[in-house]
């Protein structure tokens, strides 16, 4: 099953260019769900069709479009710990109507819709699942949950359910609150295991995320921020979609003076993107709704290439084997060496680069070795081990003067 994601910051078009691949995959034959984590939806509108909450709704032969029915997966899974949370505040003496207000996390609605792009995806009904995401900053955010909520699953966790076991009787009588139960724990494991499903889909060979921007300095710049920030949190990215571009044949002055900074942009961004096919779209003048000018859409984008091509190679992250150790290849295109900050606490390698910090869980095979030195070459991060000859916990800083 081939798993697309559209992102791209607010405004250049990514929903009507996953509408149009959508469109394209099912008329190749292919059974295909479109749907949405951004909750402004606007899958119905690119469509010109009616879609209700809840279940796939078919647009055309084998295209389906769905809307999450974010109340119900609410339910499904944050229940028993919004019943907790309404106890709590409910103690302290929290209006009701505010206390259920307090309880909704933010950004639910896009959590919500992992969890239910993981039961389509285990559902066995689909050949192609197109994911309209939120603008990038949300999606980066989302899209790095399951492993941050694995850290503190892994570490915090249990050993925050056997103190509150020990000491309940105490803390209730001392605190004035009732401490959280079982049930409670149990759904935040499963909601922890959930994502991690949603993870090793998203970030599996089938799976892979295209950029969509406009020709201007400020969204391309954001573009290749999201490729290095999604490579950071082991994501693939196999293409780029140039929107709105315009053409230059018959421009008048005003026309061709854009005609001008856009090549300019195009340009860098064919040159901040080596490797990765950049489509183009040119500027229309009406918007195009409806499935048969969505696919005259994308049969013009992608022209004689096949939109749902599996990406090839080993993705962000691969080990290569060496005499004295090992050496952990992380994808981080566009980065530079002043970007990138790198430190080791125990099994987890922490990387960080700009505003943002993943802590990379090393495999065995490289746990139980030492950090030697670390460096940033050609858009990667490599970082070089060998036999553990100190303690793992000091900063990488420290191993050597080959380092980021």
């Amino acid at each position: 099953m081939r798993v697309l994601l559209f992102t791209g910051k607010g405004g250049v078009g990514k929903s009507t260019v996953a509408s149009a691949t959508a469109a394209q995959a099912a008329a190749s034959g292919h059974r295909t769900l479109v749907m949405s984590t951004d909750a402004a939806h606007s899958l119905a509108d690119a469509y010109g069709a009616p879609i209700p909450d809840g279940s796939p709704t078919e647009v055309s032969p084998l295209l389906f479009v769905q809307q999450i029915d974010a109340q119900r997966r609410f339910e499904e899974s944050w229940a028993d710990i919004q019943g907790y949370l309404l106890s709590v505040l409910e103690v302290v003496g929290v209006d009701p109507v505010a206390a259920e207000e307090l309880t909704v996390i933010p950004g639910a609605e896009e959590v919500l819709a992992l969890l239910e792009l993981r039961e389509q995806a285990r559902s066995g009904r689909w050949d192609v699942i197109v994911v309209d995401c939120a603008p990038t900053a949300e999606t980066l955010r989302l899209l790095a949950l399951p492993e941050a909520l694995g850290w503190y699953m892994q570490r915090i966790l249990p050993m925050q359910r056997r103190l509150t076991k020990a000491l309940k009787p105490m803390l209730t009588k001392a605190a004035g609150v009732p401490m959280p139960g079982d049930t409670v724990f149990d759904a935040v494991e499963r909601l922890h295991h959930e994502l991690q499903e949603v993870r090793q889909l998203l970030a599996g060979p089938d799976a892979s995320v295209r950029l969509v921007l406009t020709p201007e300095r400020v969204v391309a710049a954001e573009a290749r921020r999201s490729f290095t920030t999604l490579s950071l949190y082991g994501y693939r990215v196999d293409g780029v979609i140039a929107n709105r571009v315009f053409p230059a044949e018959g421009a008048d002055d005003w026309r061709a003076g854009w005609v001008l900074a856009q090549d300019e942009v195009l340009a860098e961004v064919e040159a901040s993107f080596p490797g990765l096919p950049v489509w183009r779209s040119v500027y229309r003048s009406g918007e195009p709704v409806g499935v048969p000018a969505l696919r005259a859409l994308a049969a013009e984008v992608y022209a004689d290439s096949d939109p749902l091509a599996v990406p090839t190679g080993p993705g962000p992250f691969r080990v290569t084997r060496t005499a004295e150790g090992a050496i952990a290849h992380l994808g981080l295109p566009g980065a530079e060496r002043d970007q990138v900050h790198l430190g080791r606490n125990g099994d987890d390698l922490v990387v960080t680069v700009g505003s943002y910090r993943r802590l990379l869980t090393l495999p065995a095979g490289l746990a139980r070795l030492q950090v030697q030195g670390a460096r940033v070459e050609q858009g990667e991060l490599q970082v070089r081990f060998r036999e553990r000859i100190s303690d793992p916990r000091r900063p990488v800083s420290d191993a050597g003067e080959d380092r980021p």
